[in-house]
């Protein structure tokens, strides 16, 4: 029913019009007495599928990834829908609207997203809030970043404030330090800048009490800044890593290039990401400690994605574009091919 009749509509708006219609639909929907029952009956989590990563026993090992639920406004109701855990974020500390609009683009013949978001979002303090009314038993994520006007050489400030915000209200933290859309921002990717800000954030997610910490990278990370990223993870014990973040790259794609040209910049996302972001799982399962997890990311849409994304070493695994082009099904359907 979704692909034939629910995605065809949806797909006559833009992507971020039918986003927020969806999100409205399902908050709307689910005020319906009877409605979360039934959902959940349809699509939620099957049972003996649970797992225990970095101390955290997740319900079943396929979370939603962050960019999906930023300001945690749909987290209790996308509970239902099977996820093993949900992201929410990227966070900054103050409210920012991104970048303009369009900002949202879909490559349906790739069945692929380009993105240009810029972390629009609502600021840390009106998601506690949120966060603070959690009606499920599901592990949340906090993603964190920096604000846009947030200069680079003072951008710990900001991720130290996430974590102070959010420390109560989520089960692990995720640094992000690698989205195209936020100026200047990869460059902290770079060995001697992301060593000093995680080595203060990790100081003070132990100082409020430790919650596991990981970093969020990029697939467009050479093996020499792959090896600096490994160094930096295994010295200050971070509990993980989630690969990867979107591509900057436009290789691989069918959709007709004049028309990928005119969108124009933004991380792209979906089934093109999967063989990259393998390769990047399997790097960093061959030299981090074994006791690191790994979040993989990137092009998941099947059972068998996912799968790949395992035997790769993942611990486990996100979908973003996978659930858009699958819809409300897709996580069960994962979880019996598993």
């Amino acid at each position: 029913m979704y692909k034939s009749f629910i995605r065809p509509l949806l797909f006559q708006m833009n992507a971020e019009q039918a986003h927020h219609v969806t999100f409205k639909a399902i908050k709307i929907g689910f005020k319906i007495p009877g409605v979360q029952s039934m959902v959940n009956s349809l699509f939620g989590s099957l049972q003996g599928k649970h797992k225990t990563v970095m101390g955290l026993r997740f319900k079943n090992p396929i979370g939603l990834a962050a960019g999906f639920d930023k300001d945690a406004k749909l987290y209790n109701e996308l509970a239902a829908f099977g996820f093993g855990f949900i992201e929410i974020g990227t966070l900054t500390p103050k409210a920012q609207p991104g970048n303009p609009k369009p900002r949202l683009f879909r490559l349906v013949k790739d069945e692929a997203v380009i993105n240009r978001m810029g972390f629009n979002n609502g600021g840390l303090d009106q998601a506690v809030v949120r966060l603070i009314e959690k009606k499920t038993d599901l592990i949340i994520g906090g993603n964190i970043g920096k604000n846009k006007n947030t200069p680079n050489d003072q951008a710990v400030s900001d991720y130290l404030r996430g974590i102070e915000a959010l420390h109560n209200v989520v089960d692990y933290f995720v640094v992000n330090v690698s989205s195209p859309n936020t100026p200047n921002l990869r460059e902290l990717q770079e060995k001697e800048p992301l060593k000093e800000l995680l080595k203060a954030v990790q100081e003070k997610n132990n100082a409020l009490g430790a919650k596991p910490l990981l970093l969020k990278i990029a697939p467009d990370l050479t093996t020499g800044q792959l090896d600096d990223i490994i160094e930096i993870i295994n010295e200050l014990e971070l509990s993980g890593v989630v690969a990867t973040n979107t591509t900057i790259s436009r290789d691989g794609l069918q959709t007709d290039a004049a028309q990928v040209k005119a969108i124009g910049a933004g991380g792209l996302s979906g089934k093109v990401l999967a063989s990259r972001s393998t390769e990047v799982v399997k790097y960093l399962r061959r030299h981090l400690d074994p006791a690191v997890a790994i979040i993989a990311v990137g092009g998941i849409f099947t059972g068998a994605d996912a799968q790949e994304k395992i035997d790769a070493g993942a611990d486990l695994v996100q979908v973003w574009t996978g659930f858009l082009y699958e819809g409300p099904g897709m996580v069960r359907r994962m979880l019996r091919s598993l």
